[in-house]
Order: C-alpha cells, then structure tokens, then sequence
C-alpha cells in the first residue's frame, strides 16, 4: 500500500505555515515525504490571494518561499471536472476537484461547508485532529515541537 495522500484545504495551510500547532505537524510530515500532497493550478491561485490577506502580514518573502516550497513538495494535479457541490461556499468546490483530480485519501480541512459532507465520492473530509489521530494509530510518530 501506497503513501497517504491528501489535500489541505487553505486554512489548513495558512496555519501550518504561520504558526505553531497540529497543521504545522502535518505540514512537516509533507516536507519529511512521510505523506503525499495533491495541489491544483487553482488552490495555488486561491492561497497566492489569501497570503495578501493583510491580516496575516507575512512579508513578500516569506511569501515566496512558502509558495515555492508548496510548489517543491506537492504533486502537482489538473482538475479535470468543475464541481458545484458546495453552494454556499463556491471556492471549497476547488478543494473538492484538486482532491478528486489527486486521487487522494484525505481532505484536511477546518472548513464547515466541506466537514459537513464528511466524504466526497470516497475521500474521507476530516479536520486536523482527526487526520493526526489516524497517523498516530497507524504508527506514524508525528514530529512534536
């Protein structure tokens, strides 16, 4: 059996790369190849925008080099289908057709619009802790900080 695969959804991302705490764990795990990340052309374009977001106020370089690390490390996937499964909240569609274009295990998400469909077309759409309780339980050590 293969790797885990998963997408994180932005929110997912934004807190592994700004701070402390369990998405940063997973994001390490990403880095270290211990799992495997499927990012589309879209979710790229949709964190790009979310990085500007002033509330967070990253500097232009750290900026950079969050984007190039992403675009290192994931496998890079073409959303092949448009879905509008999620009305309220168009862009999560984009996490849903990265995630099936990936073929992945795992959405990673905080998001109450994808946690509420609890699986999309067999991916399993779970937060942060749960995801990090399934590694554990498969025997993965979690790098602690």
């Amino acid at each position: 059996m293969g790797k885990t695969k998963i997408t994180l959804d932005t929110n997912v991302l934004i807190s592994a790369f700004g701070w402390e705490g369990n998405p940063k764990r997973i994001f390490n795990e990403i880095i270290n190849r211990n799992i495997e990340l499927a990012f589309s052309s879209e979710q790229f374009d949709e964190l790009s925008r979310t990085l500007d977001y002033p509330k967070f106020s990253f500097t232009e370089e750290q900026k950079r080099r969050f984007k190039n690390l992403i675009l290192e490390i994931a496998i890079l996937v073409k959303s092949e289908e448009k879905i509008e499964v999620i009305k309220d909240d168009p862009d999560d569609n984009i996490i849903l057709e990265s995630a099936l274009a990936g073929k992945v295990n795992y959405i990673i998400t905080g998001d109450s619009h994808l946690l509420n469909l609890k699986e999309f077309k067999g991916i399993k759409i779970i937060t942060v802790k749960e995801f990090l309780e399934k590694l554990l339980r498969k025997g993965l050590s979690i790098e602690e900080k």
